[in-house]
């Protein structure tokens, strides 16, 4: 962990134009902590230009956060010009979809920040990397970055690390303790924790509710030893579909969609299946399912995602096949069961 490292990159380039890149669907935390690194290389280096990139769009929620917050992002941001590449919240560039192979080719060296199981493939092409997947938010790392350079975030800067975190961390559900200390030190800085968090709350759409209905009268229900695994499919909204079959019941879910021609898979656990089982969603399921499906995969112990190409219904088989042979010791036969209606 070094800003100090950072910089000297930025000032051996000599580079007037930084550019800072957000994965598909930027969500708060990877927009947040963009905003953050942002105003801290700015300290630094204020005659830089150092632009926030979303080329693969943002979701809802950042969308409002941007009504909240002085965040500008470029969603055709101007890559064969940058001079120095940061990678936020990403583990692997593939997650930039389109603008993949313009970023893989600039000659520009890029840096990478982020709190996922690391890429190895990524991590070779970067000449820096910042990595902690212990982090329960990639905020953590950039308010990291900011105690190193002894700065202190202002108030708009806080309040943007603050909420990337709380969203991250599903309202600090899966907050640790370091966490905690960090968003103490940003609640220092003047923040209204309760105003805060009910300002950038959102209603849940029909259209998402619908998806997780529909999720949970599709799901399989799998017993493997003792463990509870929910498999499903809908066309939008797999990430809070799965979470919908984790608060339902199940220890780990799994649930796939396909989006112009491509699928896209949600896995969710709860941390007694990932302490108990000694299962990582992200390195022990999601990646190798990445590969099966020619696409990618990675994430955290109990959330990840899979992109990639073939069919939900064999996707979806070859996902419980990686969990069973994670769960069931190699001595030991599985024993499972397809549970029934009733």
């Amino acid at each position: 962990m070094s800003f100090k490292d950072l910089l000297a990159i930025i000032e051996e380039k000599q580079a007037g134009f930084v550019l800072l890149m957000c994965h598909r669907s930027a969500d708060a935390d990877a927009i947040c902590s963009a905003y953050g690194l942002q105003g801290l290389i700015k300290r630094f280096l204020p005659n830089t230009v150092v632009e926030i990139g979303c080329p693969a769009g943002i979701n809802k929620p950042s969308k409002t956060l941007l009504d909240y917050l002085p965040i500008t992002v470029s969603l055709k941001p101007n890559i064969e010009s940058a001079e120095v590449i940061v990678l936020l919240d990403m583990n692997t560039i593939e997650q930039l979809d389109e603008a993949t192979e313009a970023v893989k080719k600039s000659p520009a060296p890029k840096i990478i920040i982020d709190h996922h199981a690391p890429n190895q493939e990524t991590l070779k092409q970067c000449s820096l990397c910042i990595i902690d997947d212990k982090a329960s938010a990639n905020c953590e790392l950039i308010y990291r970055l900011y105690a190193e350079a002894q700065v202190k975030p202002n108030l708009n800067e806080a309040k943007a690390l603050f909420v990337g975190i709380a969203f991250d961390t599903r309202h600090f559900a899966l907050a640790n303790s370091p966490t905690f200390g960090i968003l103490a030190a940003l609640v220092e800085e003047g923040i209204d924790a309760q105003q805060t968090l009910a300002q950038f709350a959102l209603p849940i759409e029909t259209s998402e509710r619908i998806a997780k209905l529909k999720a949970c009268k599709r799901a399989k229900i799998v017993q493997v030893d003792n463990w509870i695994i929910a498999l499903s499919h809908v066309s939008a909204f797999q990430a809070p579909a799965a979470k919908a079959l984790i608060d339902l019941g199940a220890h780990v879910s799994a649930v796939a969609g396909k989006k112009s021609g491509k699928i896209e898979i949600s896995l969710r656990s709860v941390r007694q299946f990932n302490e108990g089982a000694g299962v990582h969603l992200g390195t022990d399921i999601a990646a190798p399912l990445g590969e099966y499906l020619q696409g990618i995969g990675g994430g955290h112990a109990m959330a990840s995602g899979v992109s990639g190409k073939g069919e939900i219904q064999d996707a979806l088989k070859q996902c419980l096949t990686l969990l069973k042979q994670k769960i069931t010791k190699p001595e030991q036969p599985p024993t499972d069961k397809t549970v029934e209606d009733t």
